[in-house]
């Protein structure tokens, strides 16, 4: 029977499909992010305490204080990636998931495969090219932060050519079905032409492939270049800074949850390997959901210091909350606690973090409570920290400004959240977890009791034109 709050005419195949009894199962286990979190942690203090650990060794340190250059932070995202590896293929064994595409116990001989596999190193190193080319002619990714992250790029480069080669070998070997987009992006490169026609490719896999490095191109050298200034902020700053007021103990923490933050997402943007089921199975193929992730990330970034920058003459909640200690504690707790979920949101993928991309339904942690913690916690977290209605300048124009681009903020992530969906939703797995969370997670629950609409108003259905691509 249609829901009687909403037309017939709005219902859809997703929302006709009968909720689970029980939560569907979780793509990643939270042993990943638990293990992950602790060797990140593990490292920090280290690095922290690097002096003291040596003078009770007997190493003589010299005049060095903290581990906390840029290279010690690349050292604590391996402690933090290293970990959720181990504990993937040891414990939770991702690598026999059928998802993989992977069959062990395939050996096909080296004759059958070489050719599929030079094909695809061909296509594999001309992508990269692609992505090297496009560093090169952004004069932004050469200045600033990013500077490092092609730094780092450079060094890496050459091993990554060399590596690739044995591990295309070996893998296609065992993979069922090798010809994927890859395969098909360097027949399309190489394939010899017949009748001046070239051979078929299939065009929504290369487009599947071109779409998915593209996502780990973009997003791998923004998460490098931020994660120096995040760890060495940690790494250094005196306890006794930290543990000054209320407002300077809140800072450092909500820090140190960002911290989790960035390492797990770099850790995921890195491991899109197909052997640890972390590959990305499809990459959102709608030009709006582009747009609504690319403008909350420079160099197209509309926030801070673009048009919808919502602080112009404004502070945050310590500036305001001064000389409250009990109330500026108590903000500092809810400030805490809301991006304790963002951070958890971002844990609970373990290595499988990315934007724009299908690696797996998550169903555990905060996404037993909502499909979309980490962007309810994160705007609500920048409504309290800012408190956008209130401003230096003492101009009423400006506290309405500045209200109204937050609120435009927020209206940027509702969006992201349903062009993510629109592309989730591709998948029957999602849908079931779409249905289950829409009549048992927590705050979709609420909102259907405020609103009385069973449905969200706002749906975004997958094109059935565009099926997934794994």
């Amino acid at each position: 029977m249609p829901d009687p709050a909403v037309p017939a005419a709005a219902e859809t195949a997703a929302d006709a499909i009968e909720a689970p009894a029980s939560r569907p199962r979780s793509a990643v286990s939270a042993g990943v992010g638990v293990v992950g979190i602790l060797g990140l942690f593990s490292y920090l203090l280290i690095a922290r305490y690097a002096p003291e650990i040596a003078a009770y060794l007997g190493v003589d340190w010299g005049q060095r204080g903290p581990m906390n250059g840029p290279n010690s932070a690349i050292a604590s995202v391996l402690a933090c990636g290293v970990p959720m590896v181990l504990w993937s293929l040891f414990v939770d064994k991702v690598h026999r998931n059928p998802s993989t595409g992977i069959d062990w116990s395939l050996r096909r001989p080296w004759r059958e495969t070489i050719d599929i596999s030079l094909t695809k190193i061909a296509g594999l190193w001309t992508t990269w090219a692609l992505i090297a080319g496009f560093y090169a002619v952004m004069r932004y990714y050469w200045e600033g932060n990013y500077a490092f992250s092609m730094e780092l790029l450079e060094r890496v480069v050459p091993w990554l050519l060399l590596v690739s080669v044995p591990y295309m070998l070996w893998l296609d070997r065992r993979m069922i079905e090798p010809r994927d987009g890859c395969y098909q992006f360097g027949r399309w490169l190489i394939a010899p032409r017949q009748s001046g026609r070239a051979q078929p490719v299939d065009g929504r896999a290369i487009a599947h492939h071109l779409r998915a490095w593209a996502v780990k191109g973009f997003f791998t050298a923004f998460m490098l270049s931020i994660v120096p200034g995040n760890f060495s902020s940690l790494a250094s700053v005196p306890m006794r800074d930290v543990l000054a007021n209320p407002y300077m103990t809140g800072i450092w923490t909500i820090n140190l949850l960002y911290l989790v933050d960035v390492h797990v997402a770099t850790v995921g943007y890195i491991l899109t390997l197909k052997p640890l089921d972390a590959h990305i199975r499809t990459a959102n193929p709608y030009g709006m959901a582009w747009v609504a992730a690319l403008v909350c990330y420079p160099p197209f970034i509309l926030m801070n210091g673009g048009p919808l920058d919502y602080t112009v003459n404004g502070s945050d909640w310590g500036y305001w909350l001064q000389g409250h200690d009990t109330l500026m504690t108590l903000w500092g707790v809810a400030l805490v606690f809301l991006v304790g979920i963002y951070a958890w949101a971002t844990m609970a993928f373990g290595i499988r973090f990315s934007n724009l991309t299908h690696r797996g339904v998550i169903t555990h942690g905060p996404y037993a409570f909502t499909r979309h913690p980490a962007y309810v916690s994160k705007n609500l977290s920048w409504w309290i920290g800012s408190l956008p209605f209130l401003v230096t300048s003492g101009s009423a124009a400006d506290a309405v400004r500045n209200t109204i681009l937050l609120a435009a903020v927020s209206g940027v992530y509702y969006w992201r959240a349903k062009t993510e969906e629109k592309h989730l939703l591709g998948d029957p797995a999602y849908q079931a977890y779409w249905a289950w969370a829409q009549r048992h997670a927590l705050v979709p629950r609420l909102f259907a009791k405020l609103s009385g609409r069973a449905l969200p108003r706002i749906r975004l259905d997958p094109d059935p034109r565009v099926g997934p691509v794994a």
